[in-house]
């Protein structure tokens, strides 16, 4: 698909500081989100199934919106169709799937550093594809965030159990990731947000249906109790994850895409392991030491010297 189909946006139109707030904000949502997931996988929902159920949510939710205040942005070309379709299948779909079978396997933390080798695979495709120029403090930025994620999850200090197809899940989750980041860049170009998200959830909810047919989907599981969840349905926690851990976050990142580039908005992302491992501190009672709040600082600071290369 050219560029012609989606024009980059005109750079007098860019806010950069948005554009560093949304990807932001969007990262402390899906750090809360990586939470929620967990506790309804441990309640016997798979990893498919709970892929299936936030596609679909989050496809809904957004046509809903659409069909209310602006029913004009379904409209879809053929030219616009191939490259939506691999979106919401390769980016959507697979970023979800991966990222739920990892951390099934994985502590969320671990899961999350290797899957956020996603803004390395941009930056490399941007530099060596693109052919577009990468500023060198870009490349420190991600040196550090890598490393203070690694001291977050201590990665080198005995503090981790690895599965072998757990890290081969992540770094899956990786390669979607960048994908959709790179692909949702280029869409918002000629389309709004939310359009680009129902279209996309919309592709990747029929991905589901193929591989996994909505009749064996266990209807039962979300009506159980989770543990660890002050005795909430799993059909509450299901909700939060579809608006709050999707649609918001989802919404927010992809809008973030019309200020600020591809590689600058995976990095403000890393966020996300901050925030994760203080929601398992408040919520389930996991622990931060001394070297965790270090590794944490590390990353803000690399987000901070990702924020100065415009």
């Amino acid at each position: 698909m050219s560029e012609a189909a989606f024009p980059v946006v005109p750079a007098r139109t860019r806010r950069p500081r948005l554009g560093y707030a949304m990807a932001a904000f969007a990262a402390v949502l899906w750090g809360i989100n990586g939470a929620v997931s967990k506790v309804i996988l441990a309640s016997g929902l798979s990893s498919e199934h709970l892929a299936q159920l936030r596609s679909l949510g989050a496809a809904g939710g957004l046509f809903l919106v659409l069909v209310v205040i602006a029913p004009q942005r379904l409209r879809l070309t053929r030219r616009e169709l191939p490259y939506l379709v691999v979106f919401g299948v390769a980016g959507l779909a697979f970023v979800q799937w991966f990222y739920f079978l990892a951390i099934h396997r994985l502590a969320i933390g671990v899961a999350l550093l290797i899957e956020y080798l996603a803004p390395l695979l941009v930056a490399l495709w941007a530099r060596f594809v693109q052919h577009a120029p990468v500023r060198r403090r870009i490349w420190v930025a991600l040196a550090l965030a890598l490393a203070g994620l690694a001291l977050i999850v201590q990665l080198f200090g005995g503090g981790a159990t690895l599965s072998t197809a757990g890290v081969l899940f992540a770094l899956g989750g990786a390669v979607a990731y960048a994908t959709y980041v790179l692909l949702a860049e280029h869409a918002v170009g000629g389309r709004d947000p939310v359009s680009v998200l129902g279209w996309g959830f919309l592709f990747a909810s029929v991905f589901w249906a193929v591989i996994s047919p909505w009749w064996t989907f266990p209807s039962h599981a979300v009506g159980v109790h989770a543990p660890l969840a002050w005795h909430l349905p799993i059909w509450a926690l299901a909700t939060w994850m579809i608006v709050f851990g999707t649609i918001v976050p989802f919404f927010l990142l992809v809008s973030a895409l019309r200020h600020i580039s591809a590689t600058t908005a995976g990095i403000v992302a890393m966020l996300e392991p901050v925030a994760g491992a203080l929601v398992a501190w408040a919520w389930l009672g996991e622990s931060l030491n001394g070297v965790q709040l270090g590794g944490a600082a590390i990353v803000l600071a690399a987000i901070g010297l990702a924020q100065t290369a415009r």
